[in-house]
């Protein structure tokens, strides 16, 4: 049951009519029209709601989540609604002459819905200080301006281009991610109102039209990645060796025929994709890599390993973008046939696959849309809609030989032509003022003239001084112009991370060189080959560095102080004479650096320790009186981290958790269209934090927590999944089953954090029946209600205590859905 709308208390003129299957209004809704002030209709299959004019007195009304495809007119006669919520219906337009007559509404809940338009009328509701408009349709916001109490304002995944100066004057709550928008841009909009103020304030001085877009080369190791980017960048043919291809990301910034480029070359290795989240944002300009040399048309391995894993990510990260793949070393293919051969047969596989894969989301929505009770299903529907709506715009694919001039002026003058096509990129020209541009500008001068170091790592205050001697900046406008060049790509500013707000990335090839320290396919090598001066430096022994190496390829755990030299070693690649700066990044002995506080917030590693075994030789404690170690070593254990990506083994955990039982509660979250890569580590680590008692495998982790026991294990098969197990309690099940439930919840609002990071991914929740060989299940109904809110008291799907399969097995219902938790 939803909870009252937007905190509306329960009173004596509160009716309830949820969750009943309604396709009409009830009778009982009309037994005391002067009385009743509240109605909750919401998740029904109201297609009207006729009579609703009735309830004069009405102040509260939810009618989300029906069938309702035109804006009940009626409700203009309910004079002293406060709270309307219409949202996750199928309403296209709103009638004018509706709002000028709800005078005291100060809650309006539209969004989810179809809207293309707003009534220019909108903004004579005097009253209204809360809206919400998001995932609709909407192109222009001008009937906007003029509410005058309005406070509140979520605009998020529309239409929008430009946002008017004077609707922000009295906000103090805005969102409008997922719109393609030039004024302001999206970057500027994500630093909140303050930045939104402060750009429309530098605006009046000077504003220009810019053109920028941020390229992301993906593809397979040895691909030629690298090559095209730096080919592109010099106009001519660059013959990349293999000793230099690109370990993480290496960036490249090109300015030419009017359009500035932020190329993102990112390396093909698995070990590498684990930190792509850290800095992949959505509507990128793609560039696949496919090396059409080494690919084959009779192996279905080379098409699954080359296109299929790359457009299946680009799909569930950026689902909007623009992709072009391009055709490499042709030159070394037998003919022009070979080239065309290979050609035809990606564009086929690849239209197979992506029509496959929507035909697939075509069939849950239908399945969903045909039961019993759809209404039941409404935010699943939505978000399959959304799925099915979402246009990843793939170009042809272009075969290059960059060993040729003439063809490299044809990629060139191709990608050129792409950026400026508006149908595909209607974002790509932002209105900027001026200053924004002369602050970008005056820090790659500073760079090369050595005001600002060649590592480009500098203070947020020192950077400002720099710039206040040449333009006029005070510190609020200076963080708003550097979290929009954060935003797109030409500096990395983490402020809000606590250890790095002061520290500003310049050169943000730097900060991501220091990242392949760890984060690399070839790591024991560069454990292996730290000089030994600089171990005796670090008080290390040989058969420590021989630890580190076993540790890591048994255990995937490494050393804090390993991680400390790494980083050092590639800091001083770039020739830092800042040893302070370096300890600060590095660490320095036992003490962590801040490069492994970043790691460890982006989730590629989780803290851990290195634990030394019992000695049996400790002296014996005894109360009052000072412990005495006899090995000090003890009391310093040796901290690490471990990184989830490079385990290859269950063992641990199975050891510990033992096998699967019939009793055990369970859960399986399913992935549509597919499990990303990587997800699961990332979920194992934001799990670990809370529950600090665990055990970690290749794609098991156990936790414990005081004598609860719970198992998360990845499944890959035709339907993949995370299911989510625990061992039934002992004893008395209904003074138990709330915590496990809480737990249970706990993990499901980890992943529902963590699908934000995909737009591009659906879930669904089954139990299944716990019958040996029986293979049905029992589905969820929408529960994010219940994950996002702990403090929401039921969740239920039926109210009777038993719940029964399509095979006659019959389980407890607490045992199969959070009932009355």
């Amino acid at each position: 049951m939803m909870a009252p709308l937007n905190g509306c208390p329960q009173k004596k003129g509160d009716k309830d009519f949820s969750m009943k299957r309604l396709k009409e209004l009830p009778k009982d809704l009309f037994n005391d029209v002067e009385g009743t002030v509240e109605v909750k209709l919401q998740s029904n299959r109201l297609k009207n709601v006729n009579g609703i004019s009735q309830l004069v007195n009405l102040t509260c009304l939810n009618l989300s989540k029906n069938e309702l495809f035109e804006f009940p007119e009626e409700i203009k006669e309910l004079s002293h609604l406060e709270k309307l919520n219409i949202s996750q219906n199928n309403i296209k337009i709103i009638p004018s002459r509706v709002f000028p007559s709800l005078p005291k509404l100060q809650l309006l809940k539209m969004n989810t819905n179809r809207i293309e338009q707003l009534p220019l009328d909108l903004n004579q509701c005097g009253s209204l200080s809360n809206l919400i408009l998001s995932n609709n349709c909407l192109k222009d916001a001008q009937a906007l301006v003029g509410l005058p109490s309005l406070k509140e304002l979520y605009v998020e995944n529309n239409r929008i281009t430009d946002l008017p100066q004077q609707l922000f004057e009295n906000l103090v709550k805005f969102k409008g991610s997922g719109n393609p928008l030039r004024k302001p841009p999206e970057e500027v909009c994500a630093g909140g109102l303050r930045d939104i103020r402060s750009y429309f304030a530098m605006l009046k001085d000077n504003a220009e039209t810019v053109k920028t877009v941020k390229a992301m080369f993906l593809g397979s190791s040895m691909a030629g990645k690298s090559t095209l980017c730096r080919s592109f960048e010099r106009g001519c043919p660059v013959e990349v060796d293999e000793a230099d291809r690109t370990v993480g990301i290496d960036i490249i910034k090109v300015e030419s025929n009017g359009v500035r480029f932020y190329f993102w070359d990112f390396a093909g290795h698995e070990e590498y994709y684990f930190t792509h989240h850290v800095f992949i944002t959505p509507k990128a300009f793609v560039i696949l890599a496919i090396d059409l040399f080494r690919y084959s048309t009779d192996d279905p391995q080379s098409f699954t390993e080359q296109v299929q894993f790359w457009i299946s990510n680009i799909q569930l990260r950026v689902p909007e973008s623009v992709l072009l793949i391009v055709g490499t070393h042709i030159d070394q293919c037998p003919d022009e046939a070979d080239v065309n051969k290979k050609k035809r047969d990606i564009e086929q596989k690849l239209e197979h696959l992506l029509t496959e894969k929507m035909e697939n989301l075509k069939m849950l929505k239908r399945k969903l849309e045909d039961s019993k009770d759809p209404s039941l299903f409404l935010e699943q529907v939505t978000k399959l809609k959304d799925l099915i709506a979402y246009n990843l715009k793939v170009l042809e694919l272009m075969p290059i030989d960059c060993t040729r001039s003439d063809d490299v002026k044809k990629f060139q003058a191709h990608v050129y032509d792409v950026v400026k096509r508006k149908d595909l990129f209607p974002h790509i020209e932002r209105t900027l003022p001026g200053i924004y541009q002369e602050v970008d500008n005056s820090i790659q001068v500073q760079i090369e003239s050595d005001d600002i170091p060649k590592h480009g790592i500098v203070t947020f205050d020192d950077l400002l001084s720099l710039q206040s001697s040449q333009m006029k900046l005070d510190s609020e406008s200076f963080g708003s112009i550097l979290r929009y060049l954060h935003g797109i790509g030409a500096i990395v500013w983490y402020e809000k991370i606590k250890l790095l707000e002061k520290m500003v990335f310049v050169r943000p090839a730097v900060l991501i060189s220091l990242f392949k320290a760890i984060v690399r396919h070839d790591l024991v090598k560069q454990i292996e080959d730290i000089p030994e001066l600089q171990l005796r430096r670090e008080d290390v022994l040989q058969k420590q560095r021989r630890t580190w190496v076993l540790d890591f390829e048994q255990k995937a755990t490494l050393s804090n102080v390993a991680m400390n030299i790494l980083v050092r070693r590639q800091l001083e690649r770039f020739d830092f004479a800042d040893e302070d700066l370096i300890k600060e990044l590095a660490g320095n002995g036992r003490r962590t650096g801040k490069l492994l506080h970043l790691l460890q917030h982006f989730e590629v590693c989780l803290p851990t320790k290195i634990t030394s075994p019992l000695n049996a030789d400790a002296p014996e404690f005894q109360p009052k009186r000072k412990w005495r170690s006899s090995n000090p070593d003890v009391l310093d254990p040796d901290a690490a981290c471990l990184f989830p990506s490079f385990l290859r083994s269950n063992d641990v955990v199975i050891k510990n958790w033992g096998s699967d039982k019939r009793s055990d509660l369970t859960v399986q979250v399913y992935f549509l269209p597919e499990l990303p890569h990587g997800f699961f580590h990332r979920l194992i680590i934001k799990t670990c934090t809370f529950y600090p008692t665990h055990w970690v495998g290749k794609d098991l982790c156990f936790f414990m927590s005081g004598t609860k026991m719970m198992l998360l294990k990845e499944k890959h098969e035709v339907d993949p999944f995370i299911e989510i197990r625990l061992r039934e309690p002992h004893g008395d099940i209904s003074t138990e089953i709330k915590k496990f439930w809480e737990m249970i919840r706990n993990v499901m609002h980890r992943i529902t954090v963590l699908t934000q990071e995909w737009p591009g991914l659906g879930l669904q929740v089954h139990s299944p029946c716990k019958e040996t060989g029986c293979s049905d299940y029992f589905q969820w109904r929408d529960w994010k209600d219940w994950v996002d809110r702990p403090g929401l008291d039921s969740y239920a799907i039926t109210q009777e205590e038993t719940v029964t399969c399509r095979n006659g097995h019959t389980r407890r219902t607490e045992l199969i859905y959070p009932a009355n938790v």
